[in-house]
C-alpha cells in the first residue's frame, strides 16, 4: 500500500534500493526505524529484522496492483536491466498461468470464481483464453465463453484486479504444494 501511495519515479527508486540492500547493522535499522516511527506512528509495529533483497522486492511488487507494478519494472528496465531481469524471473502475473501444466491448471480452476475468471479473461491472449477453455469441460467453457461475450466492454482496472485475484488462488495452490508453477530455470525437471 506504502508503494502504491509513492510517486512512480520513487516507486522504481525504492524497489531498487531495498532489491540492492543484502545486510544492516543493528544501528542503523534502529535510527531508520525511529525515524519511521516518528513519521508514521499510526503503521508501525511490525519486526524488521530481515530487510531487502531481491525475494523482498518480489513480495512487495506480487503484491502491488498492476499499474504500479508495471511502472515499476518499465523504471527498472531503463535504468537497471539487470535487476529487472532478475526480478521478472520470480515475478508471476496472470499471462504466466500459461507456464502452468494441465493439471494444475484444471486444479487452480476448482478454485477460482467463473465470474472473476470470465472478467481476468476479457483482457488475456486468445492463446490464454484457449488454454484455459480446454481444460475446462466442454459445458463449462461454453458457459464461460458466453459469459465473456455477453460481458460487453469493461474497465482495465476491473480486468486487472480479477487476474490479479486468480494470480492469487495459483500462489495460494502453489504455496501448499498442490502446483509447481515452472519458473523456466531448469532446477524443476520431472521424469
Amino acid at each position: 500500500m506504502i508503494l502504491s501511495g509513492l510517486n512512480p519515479i520513487l516507486q522504481a527508486d525504492v524497489t531498487k534500493r531495498i532489491a540492492n540492500m543484502d545486510r544492516i547493522t543493528p544501528e542503523v535499522l534502529r535510527e531508520v526505524e525511529r525515524v519511521l516511527e516518528r513519521k508514521l506512528s499510526t503503521v508501525m509495529g511490525q519486526d524488521f529484522t530481515v530487510a531487502g533483497g531481491i525475494d523482498a522486492v518480489v513480495a512487495i511488487v506480487n503484491s502491488t496492483d498492476r499499474a504500479t507494478e508495471r511502472n515499476i519494472m518499465e523504471y527498472l528496465e531503463e535504468n537497471d536491466p539487470e535487476l529487472a531481469e532478475e526480478i521478472k524471473k520470480r515475478l508471476f502475473v496472470f499471462e504466466d498461468s500459461m507456464r502452468l501444466d494441465d493439471r494444475s491448471l484444471q486444479r487452480v480452476l476448482r478454485e477460482v470464481d467463473m465470474k472473476e475468471l470470465s472478467l481476468a479473461l476479457k483482457g488475456a491472449t486468445e492463446d490464454l483464453k484457449t488454454k484455459y477453455l480446454k481444460n475446462m469441460s466442454k459445458r463449462a467453457a461454453e458457459m464461460l465463453q458466453e459469459d465473456m461475450d455477453f460481458m460487453g466492454p469493461v474497465r482495465v482496472k476491473d480486468v486487472e484486479e480479477a487476474q490479479q485475484k486468480v494470480v492469487n488462488v495459483i500462489r495460494t495452490l502453489e504455496d501448499k504444494g498442490e502446483i509447481v508453477i515452472s519458473r523456466g530455470q531448469g532446477d524443476e525437471m520431472f521424469v
